[in-house]
């Protein structure tokens, strides 16, 4: 890794470049995987399946007794890691719920706001260097608390023709309706157009590779509302001299292996901690397992010394990461001053990893940058506010006259009728 000293903050955009980006050729095959789903339905699918999965598959859909046998596969212990982690979530979640908001705007105006949960929702989960059953619970938790009727999956399935055991245990446990043995920019297809097996859905939600990432795009701009754009997984480190090393070196491989474009980032005002940083990572890495996947992603992640904390906040922002990771000896403080983020950990003892699994915040975030304006899958997620409005006879004779004129001012006189002829005026 490079160790940046005392960067001006003229020089820092180049720092917060991410590692992969979609080029014109990629954007081109995902618009033809979903031309081909939209033409070929169920066919495509499996077509891609045989291409991209080395599988054939006789039925899309994961029947009653894959999961009983699923359910038979799971080990005890990671059940009941499981269940705990549910709790947690479905915690967190519940208690973002919103009450209904009716204010009485003037005598005779009255003004509501309801939640209303998205009726069909899809959810995405990765197959490829994990099985990532906990974002299963992170997504259909709060879309089972939110009401939504219909939950579907999608998920690839292995080269025995089965999807990973804890997925659908973790899955069957939550609520979801329907799973689906497909992956990649496919899926997104799917669940955005709907095939003669896959139920077309409202939203998608859900993380995955550049491919996924692009598809979600493409098919938002189509009529398809997605969970919020993103790329590959980022942790940023914010750290003085009372940081452990081996803590934050911990942090940058469990960052690591995400994935070869995955990114770490220490931010420090400690020489020693800049030092000490790579030496410790390479005394950890020797005893994991994804060692040269591991090495592409430590290959541009930084390490970078800035003068002091308000600096460091600064370029923290600026970044906007998916995690941040305040290991700091006034963490409180400088959490104050965090404006652009996925999910902050506090302290030494908050590594990312608990908020990947079970401390009950959502780990589906932005991220490339996307946190300067999104949040991270939440509850509201799940749901739209619809607003009503109910006035009385009091009501529009009061407001009629600011109506009339101001909608003869924009010159539309039906506008002005409307309301004219409710009054006696039209």
């Amino acid at each position: 890794m490079n160790i940046t000293r005392f960067p001006a903050s003229h020089a820092w955009q180049p720092l917060m470049q991410r590692a992969a980006t979609v080029n014109d050729d990629a954007k081109a095959v995902v618009s033809g995987i979903i031309a081909r789903v939209r033409q070929l339905g169920d066919k495509a699918l499996r077509d891609y399946a045989r291409q991209f999965d080395k599988v054939d598959l006789d039925e899309l859909k994961v029947s009653e007794s894959e999961f009983a046998e699923a359910a038979t596969l799971v080990s005890d212990s990671l059940k009941n890691a499981i269940n705990i982690a549910k709790a947690n979530i479905e915690a967190f979640h519940a208690a973002q719920r919103m009450k209904d908001i009716t204010v009485e705007t003037m005598p005779g105006v009255t003004c509501t706001q309801r939640a209303v949960p998205i009726t069909s929702v899809g959810l995405y989960i990765p197959g490829g260097n994990s099985p990532l059953f906990s974002t299963v619970l992170m997504l259909a938790v709060p879309a089972k608390i939110a009401g939504c009727r219909n939950v579907v999956m999608c998920t690839p399935a292995g080269k025995d023709g089965k999807v990973h055991p804890a997925i659908l245990y973790a899955a069957q446990l939550c609520g979801v309706d329907e799973i689906y043995k497909v992956g990649g920019a496919q899926a997104v297809a799917a669940m955005a157009l709907g095939t003669e097996t896959v139920k077309r859905v409202s939203k998608i939600f859900g993380p995955g590779n550049r491919w996924v990432m692009e598809a979600k795009m493409q098919v938002s701009s189509a009529g398809v509302t997605i969970d919020m754009p993103a790329g590959p997984s980022e942790v940023m480190i914010v750290a003085d001299g009372s940081a452990d090393a081996r803590h934050v070196a911990s942090d940058f491989l469990s960052q690591a292996e995400h994935g070869p474009d995955s990114q770490s980032i220490l931010l420090t005002t400690s020489e020693r901690l800049a030092q000490e940083l790579p030496i410790v990572i390479e005394e950890l890495l020797d005893k994991l397992p994804r060692r040269e996947m591991m090495e592409k992603s430590l290959n541009h992640s930084h390490v970078i010394l800035l003068h002091d904390d308000e600096e460091m906040m600064r370029f923290a922002n600026g970044y906007a990461p998916e995690h941040l990771i305040i290991n700091h000896s006034r963490a409180e403080e400088l959490a104050l001053m965090v404006e652009n983020a996925g999910s902050v950990f506090l302290g030494s003892y908050s590594p990312e990893s608990a908020g990947d699994y079970a401390s009950g915040t959502n780990h589906t975030l932005p991220t490339s940058g996307y946190a300067t304006a999104y949040s991270g899958v939440n509850l509201d997620s799940f749901i739209k506010k619809i607003t009503f409005q109910q006035l009385t006879r009091q009501g529009i004779e009061a407001l009629a006259q600011p109506v009339m004129d101001m909608a003869a001012a924009e010159d539309l006189m039906a506008h002005r009728l409307a309301v004219a002829v409710r009054v006696g005026k039209g």
